[in-house]
């Protein structure tokens, strides 16, 4: 019997000693550094092992130690921390490569444009260094009226005193407004008796009720397509398509430079789809990209998109439709249900913006979204625009038309109510906070927007997470740079540029802050499976942070540094 047993213990032996000794070897094993999964069952790890696109191993540094082989590249990350690679939830790249070209008109702290003295200088400036012909047009974007001193819009007549030849057009940082000097109305065929278009508005100098040059919504909107069909580059030669390529892979390492493996393009208008399919074509996307092209923009081929939905194509994906509801609530265009605390230049005390819909028209377009079994993110900063898609998508709901399972996103859902998050709940829609509000526009809002009460609830993600509800963070870029740890920054702390705590309530943990960005954005764009954690199966998307965001106070948070991402186990972006 003993001898059985014997013969038994050694063929064991080797049995395990051959299975352990065929155990597939990584490429990669990363390890000395703190490791943050955003898995429940083990929050962090000692190593990660990476076998050419796709994770195989997190756990302890002693088990990864039988995934190593001759060729095996062992990466000590001194101290470093390593996350799943961040996913923009909402964004707009092919807008920010759009406005390479544009004069950066951004203020503090992105920009030096603090007043509109600024504005007029650096648009000088670049006319007189670049020898413009007078009748070139300029187009500057990002400036602020919430930042500069004046608090104001620039006017036409401020613009005129730049240049009375040169066409000129600023977008408003929101990208909801923008103002036009007297020459480019003229190139814009736009005469002082014009009406305003549905869902937009002409500013008007209340002294004469000339046209002051501001242009909002689908007044703006408008101008800007116009402008570009305008331009010679609406042909696109191959030397512009060169260059328009040149500008989106500009704008795709700057997300990749800020952690982003999945980055967003909403509302994708015009030439967007066509260039994003270009670069597809050329094999030029280092990250994977999900589009969401604007429903109304689209309405008359809308199917064509419908073969794509959901699928990855050399990286580009068509996520859903977008719907624009209402407008900005910094640049007081959005829709709300109570007057603006302080109402903008031109309008009376009563005024609550305005909504782009009908409940009709948003009803009847998201019917057929959702009849085909496509999702949509809808753009609601006002209370009103909220509870007009809370409405409509709830009566979709109840006909059976709606299912939570499309996971339907409201982007921004700044001007929240606390009702709102019981009826987010019920519909099954994923709230999308721009938290940097906070920070950025926070002061704004209470000083001259909402006022203390209601700014004390923009983007009120502690109240959704104690409800139980999924919600994502997101960085509107080229609203902001594509820098998603602004937004974790605010959401933690609920501080304001000045340093007041606005919404203490609604501060949230570190690491919930980091799941919004991370596995909450994977699940939004139905790719958890595949996405937003660390774990074995999963693709090795990562990002090398500087400092560990769990252990770091929290005011630290905005200088957190991205040392490195990597897509699928490829370094896309390291830093000199």
């Amino acid at each position: 019997m003993e001898k059985i047993l014997k013969y038994a213990f050694v063929f064991l032996t080797i049995l395990v000693l051959s299975c352990s000794g065929s155990k597939e070897k990584g490429d990669v094993i990363y390890f000395g550094g703190s490791i943050i999964t955003m898995e429940a069952q083990l929050p962090e790890a000692e190593a990660l092992v990476l076998k050419e696109d796709k994770i195989i191993f997190v756990g302890t540094k002693e088990n990864a130690s039988s995934y190593i082989g001759n060729d095996t590249k062992q990466i000590d990350l001194l101290g470093k921390a390593l996350l799943p690679g961040f996913i923009d939830a909402h964004g707009h790249i092919t807008s920010r490569a759009g406005m390479q070209q544009a004069i950066d008109l951004s203020p503090s702290p992105y920009g030096t444009v603090n007043s509109i003295h600024d504005l007029q200088k650096i648009l000088k400036v670049f006319i007189q260094q670049n020898k413009l012909k007078p009748v070139t047009p300029i187009l500057g974007n990002g400036y602020d009226d919430a930042i500069m001193k004046e608090h104001r819009h620039p006017t036409r007549r401020e613009l005129d005193a730049i240049s009375a030849t040169h066409p000129i057009i600023v977008v408003h940082a929101s990208g909801h407004a923008s103002v036009v000097n007297s020459a480019m109305l003229k190139l814009l065929g736009i005469s002082e008796s014009v009406r305003d278009p549905d869902g937009g508005h002409y500013g008007r100098d209340p002294r004469d009720n000339r046209l002051n040059g501001k242009l909002e919504e689908n007044a703006s909107f408008a101008a800007l397509v116009k402008l570009t069909e305008l331009m010679p580059q609406a042909k696109m030669t191959t030397n512009e398509l060169s260059q328009a390529l040149n500008d989106f892979l500009s704008a795709q390492d700057e997300w990749l430079s800020f952690g982003q493996t999945t980055i967003c393009d909403g509302r994708s208008m015009g030439v967007s789809v066509a260039l994003l399919k270009e670069a597809a074509n050329k094999n030029l996307l280092k990250a994977d990209i999900v589009y969401f092209p604007d429903f109304e923009a689209n309405k008359d081929g809308w199917e064509s998109f419908k073969p794509h939905y959901m699928k990855y194509e050399k990286r580009l994906k068509f996520g859903g439709f977008k719907f624009s509801d209402d407008g900005s609530p910094q640049g007081k265009t959005a829709w709300l249900t109570e007057p603006y605390f302080i109402p903008p230049e031109g309008q009376s005390r009563d005024y609550k913006g305005f909504p782009i819909f009908t409940d009709e028209s948003l009803y009847q377009d998201l019917k057929i979204v959702f009849k085909n079994n496509i999702t949509a993110q809808l753009h609601v900063n006002g209370d009103a625009a909220i509870d007009q898609a809370l409405r409509v998508i709830g009566k979709l709901k109840d006909e059976g038309i709606y299912k939570p399972q499309f996971r339907a996103t409201l982007i921004h859902v700044q001007n929240s109510r606390p009702d709102h998050i019981s009826k987010i709940k019920r519909i099954g829609v994923i709230p999308s906070y721009f938290s940097s509000h906070v920070y950025l526009w926070g002061d704004w809002h209470y000083q001259s927007v909402f006022g203390p009460e209601r700014s004390a609830f923009i983007s009120p993600a502690k109240s959704a997470m104690d409800a139980g509800i999924l919600f994502t963070i997101h960085h509107d870029s080229p609203v902001t740079p594509p820098d998603l740890m602004t937004g974790v920054y605010a959401a933690v702390n609920r501080t304001t540029r000045s340093g007041m705590k606005l919404g203490p309530n609604e501060r949230i943990p570190v690491i919930d802050a980091l799941k919004a960005i991370t596995i909450n954005a994977a699940y939004q764009y139905q790719e958890e499976e595949r996405k937003g954690s660390l774990k074995a199966g999963k693709l090795g998307d990562l990002v090398i942070l500087d400092q560990n965001p769990l252990t770091i106070a929290p005011q630290k948070l905005r200088d957190i540094k991205v040392l490195e991402t990597i897509k699928e186990g490829k370094t896309v972006f390291k830093r000199d």
